[in-house]
């Protein structure tokens, strides 16, 4: 029996490493988004999901990835484009990374030709997807698995890279909830605004990676990551939460206009 429970204990360590954000900065991220949506696009949005907020299914694809029915979105999470490689050369996997995953999605929601449940669902990932998009580990190098292989210690305590940044940097940023994160940094000016939802996914996408550069410079193995670190990427976690809300927001507000 407690054999089985620490089996049952690292299978899930496994499956949180690989998430994006962490429950928090999808939630946030979302909710950034809503207050972006006009009113009619909001109400096609609510009506597509059933009644539901973005927030509501911000984190529902992290969770069906490791279903039967949606396994064969697990690579949709991320993209990996190694050191030194152009992002135009980095191949795609088969089963389709992120960025493809983003395009191909809004393609087909702007068709329209959907059916209500296959909308459903196609909004339930793409709100999830462009979360993930803004997680620089999630556009980060094959060879590491985004950073789960690159071994770190967090005030003394053991972790990895991309855990670190999914969830652990986000709590030490601020301890606020999805809705206060919202009213604190969801301050841009029209202008400002304008600038942020400029270019396409594959813009956003690059930005994500020259971000994570970066963070592999400054975090190599082993590397122990306490106050400095945290208060240095404290406006990289911000920015990226504000862009991904804007973001996902200008990209719904395209669709259903």
């Amino acid at each position: 029996m407690k054999r089985n429970f620490l089996l049952l204990v690292a299978a899930l360590g496994t499956a949180v490493s690989a998430f994006a954000w962490g429950q928090k900065g999808h939630d946030v991220t979302a909710y950034i988004a809503e207050q972006h949506l006009s009113e009619q696009v909001k109400a096609k949005v609510e009506a597509a999901l059933d009644g539901h907020s973005l927030v509501y299914y911000s984190n529902w694809l992290d969770n069906a990835s490791n279903t039967p029915e949606y396994r064969y979105t697990k690579t949709w999470h991320y993209k990996n484009v190694e050191d030194g490689q152009a992002y135009e050369s980095a191949p795609t996997i088969s089963t389709g990374d992120v960025v493809w995953a983003i395009k191909d999605i809004v393609n087909k929601l702007k068709n329209g030709n959907l059916s209500h449940e296959d909308e459903n669902i196609a909004l339930r990932m793409l709100i999830h997807l462009v979360g993930d998009l803004h997680q620089p580990l999630h556009m980060g190098h094959k060879v590491d698995l985004g950073g789960n292989k690159i071994k770190i210690f967090s005030f003394n305590r053991d972790t990895n890279l991309h855990s670190y940044w999914d969830s652990e940097i986000v709590d030490f940023v601020h301890k606020w909830s999805y809705s206060e994160w919202q009213f604190q940094i969801d301050r841009a000016s029209a202008e400002e605004e304008a600038k942020i939802v400029a270019g396409d996914v594959d813009t956003w996408a690059k930005e994500s990676i020259s971000i994570v550069a970066g963070i592999y410079a400054d975090t190599p193995e082993g590397s122990r990551v306490s106050y400095n670190y945290g208060a240095k990427y404290a406006p990289v976690v911000e920015q990226q939460f504000l862009k991904g809300g804007l973001r996902l927001a200008h990209l719904l507000n395209s669709i259903y206009k």
